[in-house]
This record gives C-alpha cells, structure tokens and sequence, in this order.
C-alpha cells in the first residue's frame, strides 16, 4: 500500500493484507541500502497471524518518494508522521542496523505510542569505518562488496534448496542505490549510523519493553557493541530481552526463522 505522508507517497509493505488500523500493528524499519523486501518472511507470517504489517522503504528508497533522510532523528521523526498519516495511535517498532537506531529514537519520541521495540543488528555506538564511508562516496560497488562480505555468516551457496544471501544481499544494494539518483543512499546512511551520538539517552526515554536480537558472527554490528546498550536499558528499569543467534549482520535472510520466532515470541509479551 501507499500512504501519504507529508505530502510524499511512501511505500508500506502489508504481507498481502488489507491493513486495518483498528488492529495491533508492526512497522518495520530497513537498514543502509535495504528496502522492505529484507523482512519477507517475519512481515508475512505477521500479516497471516492478527497483525498489521507496514515494512516501509524509507523515503527516498526505492518505491517510496520524497527525500532520504541524513540523520536518525530526521528519519524517527517521520516514523511519527507515518503513524499520524496511517491513523495509527500504537504500533510495535522493528529495526535492523540503521533501522534500529531508527526504531529507537522513534519510540523515545513517541513515548506510549510504541508497543514494543525490537533492535535486530543493533550497537551504540554504531561507528562507520573511515575506509568503509570512502569508498561509499568514491567507489559504492567497492563498499556493497565489502558490506556483504562482512554482512554474512557464509559466502557459499546454498546447498540445494534456499537462496545465496550474499548474491541477493549484493543485488539488491545495487538496486536500491539505483534507486535514487539524487542521493547516494549508501553513504547518506552510513553518515547517519556514524554520527548518531544520541542511543542512551533514546534508550532512557523508551518507555516500552525491548528485544535485542543479535547474531552471533556478525562483524558489521558484533553482539559486544550493543552490551552498552543493553546495560543502559537495565540500568533505566526497561523490561529487556536479548536474543543471539548463529549467523551474520542480516539476521532476517540468514537465519529467518529464528528471527521470526524471536520477534512473534517478544510480541505475544
């Protein structure tokens, strides 16, 4: 579906459902150079399971107008508008990577207005490295290699049935970066994941419980960058779960079930 936000058409995946804001709604919330499609599973079962789905493109993302944002801030504050636009009061939020700095900051600024949170993929804070942002602006099919290379748990094909992770996390990058020949999405989000400075006083704000849902082999964002995270949301009284699983940065395509179970177990909460 579309919804106009602002007066720009944002693209929201609902797992083939016809939304109803009256029900329990999740929204989830992609990372740097990813769209909707990465939550295909977990938006899908959501959907067939009494739930609202919007797996949104960010504005400025592929089938979503508008512009992309620069900052988490500029990006949580149009999670807000969205929800406004949808006529939705409450919604759970789920983010991976950028995305779940998104999510975060969103639930701080909306206070009871969020669910639940969940931070699949998550640290704080999340730096960029220097070589990673330069080859973002002078060399983006370089940084999408490296990024996949990292991203992953495995760079094999499947053996029989499946699909190869690291060839559909590469074209899709390829494809959203096309999307937008404005703005080079891969370096504007990873600008915004390295000089986003506000994680635990967001956390502190949060009024809702909090799911961490981490892999195990991931490189990107290693379990032990979001440890300060997750003591910050202890130390401030939030009801905390945490969740490691065996794979990489891209917990939805590599280990979907367990992701999804994760979340659908954190939402029944």
């Amino acid at each position: 579906m579309h919804i106009q936000v602002q007066g720009t058409d944002i693209y929201a995946y609902t797992g083939g459902k016809a939304f109803d804001a009256a029900r329990p709604t999740a929204i989830f919330i992609h990372g740097v150079l990813c769209d909707h499609s990465v939550w295909a599973l977990q938006s899908r079962y959501l959907a067939n399971h009494g739930w609202n789905v919007l797996a949104i493109d960010l504005p400025g993302h592929c089938k979503s107008g508008g512009k992309a944002p620069a900052s988490v801030e500029e990006a949580a504050t149009f999670i807000g508008q969205m929800m406004d636009a949808a006529g939705l009061q409450k919604a759970a939020l789920i983010g991976h990577s950028w995305g779940s700095l998104i999510a975060m900051q969103a639930a701080a600024q909306l206070g009871a207005r969020v669910s639940h949170l969940v931070l699949v993929g998550t640290a704080a804070p999340m730096k960029v490295s220097p070589v990673l942002l330069d080859l973002a602006q002078s060399a983006p099919d370089q940084a999408i290699a490296m990024v996949q290379t990292f991203s992953r748990a495995t760079l094999s094909p499947p053996n029989g049935a499946g699909s190869w992770v690291f060839g559909a996390g590469t074209a899709l990058g390829r494809r959203v970066l096309a999307s937008n020949s404005d703005t080079n999405l891969l370096y504007t989000g990873f600008v915004a994941c390295d000089s986003y400075s506000g994680a635990e006083a967001a956390m502190a704000a949060v009024s809702c419980a909090v799911l961490f849902v981490l892999g195990e082999q991931d490189q990107m964002t290693p379990p032990k960058a979001a440890k300060g995270l997750i003591d910050a949301a202890k130390a401030a009284g939030k009801t905390v779960q945490v969740r490691t699983i065996p794979n990489g940065h891209n917990q939805m395509m590599e280990s979907p079930d367990s992701t999804l179970f994760a979340i659908r177990d954190f939402l029944q909460y």
